[in-house]
Parts: C-alpha cells; sequence; structure tokens
C-alpha cells in the first residue's frame, strides 16, 4: 500500500493506492490498483469512517474541497470520508479511449488495461468492474485502514453497490445510507427497463405542459437530427433516437429548465453544440457508463439489449416523448469515442451477468439502513425500491416526492434526514 498525505482548507486528505486482484476468486491472476482518498475535517481524525459509493456505473468519485461535494461538510462533523475511485475509474487503474486521426478520419481506441486485447478478452476484463468486485475493493480499503466496521453511503448505482455489501458482507457495516439506490431485488431487468419508459412518458408530458412550446421544438430538432443536420463540436452527427436521451435530464432536480435553455439556442450555433453534447448521457469521457450500464440492472440475467427492447410503440411513434437512461445499440456506432466499444457492448449484452442480491442474506442483514425513495424516479422505480426495503430487518425508508433522483447533490436537508434516520431506535 503506498499512501500520501496533503491538506486543503480545512481538510486533510489521505491517498491510499493498494494492489487488488482483478477476479478475487482467482487472487494469483491479474492485479489492479485501487484508489482512495480519506477526507478528514478538523479535528477529526478519531472519527469512525464512512465510504462513499459514487453513482455510475464508471463514474469517479468527487474530488473534495471545501463546500464541494455539497454534502461532504455535514458527513464530515460525523465521519472521516472516504471516496474510493471504483475500479476502471478515475486512478484506480482507469480504462479510457483516446481518439486519433488517421487518413483524414477519427479512430478510437481504448486505453488503460484492456488496450490491444482481442474483443473477448476486453469483455471478459469488464465483466470484472461490477458491484460485486467493487465491494470486494472497499473490504480491503477498510482492513487497511484497520477499521472493524464503517458505514457506507451509496447514491444511486453506489446504492446498488450498497445492496450487494449488505447481501455479502453485512458485518462489515456499522450503517449504510441509501439514496435514490434501492435497486429491484430478483426483477427481471425488463420489468425495469419498461417501468421506466412509463415514467419517462409521464416526465416528458409534465415537462410539455409546463413548457409547451417546447414540443413543437422538439419535433422540429428530431426531424434535423434525421436528416443528419444536428452535430457535436467533433463532427458525430447525432440521431433521432439518440436526440431522444436529452430527456435524462427530466430526471434530475433543475434538470427541466437547462433542457429548456438548450432547446431555446439556436441549433446552428456552437453553444448549441456544446450544451447538447453536455446534456447527452452516454459519450466518451465515462465510456464505462455506457459499455456497463445495463447490467448494473442485471441480476443473474442476459441483458440483451434491454431498454431498447421495452421501449413502447406509443414512444417509438412520437419523437418527443423522451428517454432516461435508456441506453441504444446504436450509439455505439454514432459516438466517436463509444466506437471503440462497439463490439464489445455486444458481447456484454449477451453475457450471463452473476446474481448480486441474496433475499435470504439480506433478509438476515442486522445493519440499520437509511434509504431515501423519490416518488417519481426517474432510473430507480419507487415500487421496487420499496419491495426491497421490505426485504431489510433494519431499514427506513423515506418516502418523498419533494426531490429528484440527485437529491443528495442539490440540497443538504437530504443526507442531515437520512443520517436522522439512522440513529433512530430499531422499530418493534
Amino acid at each position: 500500500m503506498h499512501v500520501t498525505t496533503e491538506s486543503l482548507p480545512g481538510l486533510t486528505i489521505t491517498n491510499l493506492t493498494l494492489d487488488a486482484p482483478l477476479d478475487h476468486s482467482a487472487p494469483e491472476g491479474e492485479s489492479i490498483e485501487v484508489f482512495a482518498r480519506v477526507v478528514t475535517g478538523e479535528g477529526g481524525k478519531d472519527k469512525p469512517y464512512l465510504v462513499f459509493l459514487q453513482g455510475g456505473p464508471g463514474h469517479e468519485a468527487p474530488r473534495p474541497q471545501a463546500g464541494t461535494p455539497p454534502w461532504l461538510e455535514r458527513v464530515l462533523s460525523e465521519y472521516q470520508v472516504v471516496m474510493l475511485d471504483q475500479r476502471g475509474t478515475g486512478r484506480s487503474t482507469p480504462v479510457g479511449v483516446t481518439v486519433s486521426r488517421t487518413d483524414g478520419r477519427l479512430q478510437a481506441r481504448p486505453t488503460g488495461p484492456v488496450a490491444g486485447r482481442s474483443v473477448a478478452e476486453q469483455a471478459a476484463y469488464l465483466t470484472h468492474l461490477r458491484a460485486d468486485e467493487i465491494v470486494n475493493d472497499a473490504e480491503r480499503v477498510r482492513e487497511a485502514l484497520g477499521a472493524e466496521k464503517w458505514t457506507v453511503l451509496g447514491q444511486s448505482f453506489g446504492g446498488f453497490t450498497s445492496l450487494h455489501y449488505l447481501s455479502v458482507h453485512a458485518e462489515s457495516l456499522a450503517g449504510a445510507v441509501i439514496t435514490g439506490g434501492l435497486s429491484a431485488v430478483r426483477r427481471p431487468i425488463d420489468d425495469v427497463y419498461a417501468t421506466t419508459w412509463q415514467i419517462m412518458i409521464d416526465k416528458s408530458e409534465a415537462y410539455y405542459r409546463r413548457f409547451p412550446g417546447d414540443r413543437e421544438r422538439v419535433r422540429e430538432l428530431s426531424a434535423r437530427c434525421a436528416r443528419g443536420e444536428i452535430t457535436l463540436p467533433n463532427g458525430d452527427a447525432v440521431s433521432a433516437e439518440r436526440f431522444r436521451t436529452i430527456g435524462q435530464r427530466l430526471g434530475m432536480q433543475g434538470g427541466a429548465e437547462a433542457l429548456h435553455y438548450l432547446l431555446g439556442l439556436d441549433h446552428a450555433s456552437s453553444a448549441f453544440a456544446h450544451d447538447l453534447a453536455a446534456t447527452l448521457p452516454f459519450e466518451g469521457r465515462n465510456p464505462l457508463y455506457a459499455v456497463l450500464h445495463e447490467s448494473s440492472y442485471a441480476d443473474g440475467v442476459v441483458t440483451n439489449w434491454s431498454a431498447d427492447r421495452t421501449m413502447p410503440d406509443r414512444v417509438r411513434e412520437d419523437v418527443t416523448l423522451l428517454g432516461g437512461e435508456h441506453i441504444h445499440r446504436s450509439v455505439f456506432t454514432e459516438d466517436t469515442e463509444l466506437g471503440a466499444f462497439a463490439e464489445v457492448a455486444d458481447v456484454l449484452a449477451a453475457h450471463q451477468w452473476n446474481q448480486l442480491y441474496f433475499p435470504e442474506r439480506l433478509a438476515q442483514a442486522d445493519v440499520p439502513v437509511a434509504a431515501s425513495v423519490y416518488y417519481a424516479d426517474a432510473f430507480v422505480p419507487h415500487e421496487f425500491s420499496m419491495e426491497t426495503a421490505a426485504l431489510l430487518p433494519d431499514c427506513r425508508p423515506w418516502v418523498t416526492n419533494q426531490y429528484e433522483h440527485n437529491g443528495l447533490r442539490m440540497d443538504t436537508a437530504v443526507i442531515d434526514h437520512l443520517l436522522g434516520l439512522l440513529k433512530q431506535r430499531r422499530w418493534l
């Protein structure tokens, strides 16, 4: 283990780099590095640890500083916070993509540990970047810190990972706080995507009631996309199918306003092109978010491009009905950078994923859990979250329509309320 320490205003940062097996079931095989920052507030060196598991998949932990992320100061009043760069991201042996120009054409190639491998080898490697191995990495970090137990804070995909933690290493957890991340357990993946499509129909209609003029604008821009007239700053043309994914913003607080402002720009302007690129959810900066996205809902199943297959006919026929975290297979041929993983994505869509959640073990997890369940969550249907909450013997769900999926980042009242719930005495 390699350790360094640095100081920021009001914070001490301890950087940890550990070696870990790519496959924890084969510890003598290929290894990777796992990186984590331990963030300690003033006078906090004797406080217990809380590990933050970021949303995603494929996103690194936030880079801490005073006031960022917004919930950090509140949590530091009670804990030292471990910011884990989940494997494949940030400084944990990252998987990325590079673009070069050959004979006047842009060509993308994977970077990092999968570079130079065959498609089958790349796919096999990426199967080890899921919640199960992230939890194994977290256990190595916990042991390196000498903590008998710690608390986990899981946002979105980080909550899915926390559920796996509760399934396999409940003995290591003093508590769990989950925000928008009580995943469906033993539900077919098609149920999840079919339900979220219906949620997005409702959110689209609510958006047009608020901004009625935007419906025709979306129709116009979708037609322009179909004619190849809408391009991104790198020259990629945006299809009408990909353009639909701007609706992901409707699942976030402040997203409707951001979408309205985007649609108000001149479609031929550089501002529109850059803002559209920033709005599209699946892109090359974090390729694993696209490549592994459906696998995060795969609890012992083959995904087979579930979001595409479950799209309702009503949505197919009405271009103004927007999508959320519904990845389309075609994005891997449209996006220059994601094109580096097009064949790999097809292999993973046919992969039989292992089971992540075990109801009988969750029912035995003697760990207090405080969870925010957002009533109209576009990505994690609340009815499935409540089924999962009922499996846990000491889950204290807070169901609210006051926040969207990004509530943790938008209002410190969310984390404050959940930490309060975590301390409440278990009810009978």
